[in-house]
This record gives structure tokens, C-alpha cells and sequence, in this order.
């Protein structure tokens, strides 16, 4: 597919945690093809700025919307302002989600319990709107970003890793529940995003200070875990979900789909 096709053009999106980084970029890369976008994330004016320079860049409509996915009266209003002004929504993202890592004999069950609710509970909330809006016009496209950690264990990463495995089974269950209304919901699991601001500006000298090595070292220890020898990117993860929000994924429906260079084959 070209990136210049504009081979969602006349449809509407929402993407959850979409005010900077990966949720951003994959406003934008639906934008460029041809769809409107609503962008929404707890950052209120972030989010807002996000979608007035992706209008202007990409010649959609867009609108910004801020909401906790946590919570349901908020993520309710957002759809219903969504709707206002776009009239349907054929294509919702959730990609919301945090990241809180830790040994399981130092961890707070509040902070594990504080990635459940955004990672798991938040997609189970943003699902339930889209499907409401979905259902009435009998299709629909739900994809929710996981992470190759929502197929394999993660060391020290229990929280995220449950939350993740939880949303593939939530993708499955809903993938079933909803074919009846030719609403098709899939998963991408990403590998690590190595030149994403998480990594540059937090977890390279985390890992640095924890393992006594240099963040060169440990840029590639990780590309060494990878098959393809490079990290995920944006475009990695956004070429996945324009093709399962297309058309050419119309028989695709309750898969998670790894891109993560080969690092996990199953």
C-alpha cells in the first residue's frame, strides 16, 4: 500500500492516547490516509494541538478530545462529542496504556492495580463506546495496541504483562461478540519501540544504572534479542494497523498481530 493512497478516505477514527509518541503518530498515519480523526488523551491542551496540526497537515477534520479511559462517564462523552461532530465512527484504536514496572515483592498492589485499570479496563471502556456506535451501522473496525509482552512473560514487568495478556483475551472474546455486526477487532503487539521518548529519555539510563553498563550497551543488548536486528518504529506499528483498519483485512478478525521483528513467533 502507498502511503499516498487514500484508502480510508471518507471514514472516521478515534485513538486513545493519541496526544504525543506512538498514539499520535497513528492519528497521523490514518489522517494521511484519507480518514477523520479524533484524537483523544488525558492532556487536554496537548491533545488539542495534536489534532489542529494533523487538520492542517493532512487536510481531515479532526477534533481533540480529553478524557481518562479509566473512566466511563468521561469516555462516554467523548464518543458522544466524537459523534457530534464526525456522525459515525468506523475505526477506534485504543492505545492508551502505562507502564509500571517492578519486582513482585516491592510492588504496590495499588500501582499493579493502577496498570490493570488503565491497560485492560480502559480498552474494555473504549471498546464498549465504539461497539455502541458500531453495532447501530452493522461494521465497524476495534484494534487494540498491545505488546509482544501480551504473548510472552516480561521480567519484573508483571503488571503490564498481565494487563496485555488480559487485552488479547478481551480482543478475542469481543472478536466473537461482534462478528454478528460485521465488526471486526484485532490486536497489534509491537516490539520494544527503541528510538521512542520512553526509551531515550527513561529507560536506557534506568537499565544503564540498574545493569552497570552504558545506554549504547544496553540499545543493543535489546536489538540483539531481535531477529531482524532493529527496533519497532512508529511506521512499524502504523503500516500494521492501516491494513487491518482496511478493506485488504475484511476476513481478519480476532488475531493479535506481532510486529516485532521476529522476536516472538506465536
Amino acid at each position: 500500500m502507498s502511503d499516498n493512497e487514500k484508502i480510508l478516505s471518507g471514514k472516521t477514527a478515534l485513538v486513545s492516547g493519541a496526544a504525543q509518541g506512538l498514539g499520535r503518530a497513528l492519528g497521523e498515519r490514518l489522517a494521511q490516509a484519507g480518514a477523520d480523526v479524533a484524537l483523544l488523551d488525558l492532556q487536554a491542551g496537548e491533545v488539542a494541538a495534536a489534532a489542529s496540526e494533523i487538520a492542517t497537515s493532512c487536510g481531515v477534520r479532526t477534533i481533540g478530545l480529553a478524557a481518562d479511559v479509566t473512566d466511563e462517564e468521561q469516555v462516554r462523552a467523548a464518543f458522544d462529542k466524537a459523534l457530534g461532530e464526525f456522525d459515525k465512527l468506523d475505526i477506534v484504536v485504543s492505545n492508551a496504556g502505562i507502564l509500571i514496572s517492578g519486582a513482585i515483592t516491592e510492588f504496590e498492589a495499588a500501582k499493579w492495580r493502577k496498570v490493570i485499570e488503565v491497560n485492560l479496563i480502559g480498552y474494555m471502556i473504549v471498546a464498549k463506546y465504539a461497539a455502541k456506535a458500531m453495532i447501530p451501522r452493522g461494521e465497524g473496525v476495534i484494534v487494540q495496541i498491545n505488546s509482544k509482552s501480551g504473548k510472552t512473560g516480561s521480567h519484573k514487568n508483571s503488571a503490564y504483562a498481565a494487563s496485555k495478556f488480559g487485552g488479547i483475551g478481551l480482543t478475542q472474546s469481543l472478536a466473537l461478540e461482534l462478528a454478528e455486526h460485521n465488526i471486526r477487532v484485532n490486536a497489534i503487539c509491537p516490539g520494544n519501540l527503541l528510538d521512542s521518548p520512553l526509551w531515550v529519555d527513561s529507560l536506557y539510563a534506568q537499565y544503564a544504572k540498574r545493569w552497570g553498563k552504558t545506554e549504547e550497551e544496553v540499545r543493543q543488548m535489546y536489538i540483539d534479542k531481535v531477529p531482524l536486528k532493529r527496533g519497532c518504529t512508529y511506521d512499524d506499528v502504523a503500516d500494521a494497523l492501516l491494513f487491518l483498519c482496511s478493506d485488504h483485512a475484511s476476513y481478519i478478525t480476532g488475531q493479535a498481530l506481532n510486529v516485532d521483528g521476529g522476536q516472538t513467533m506465536h
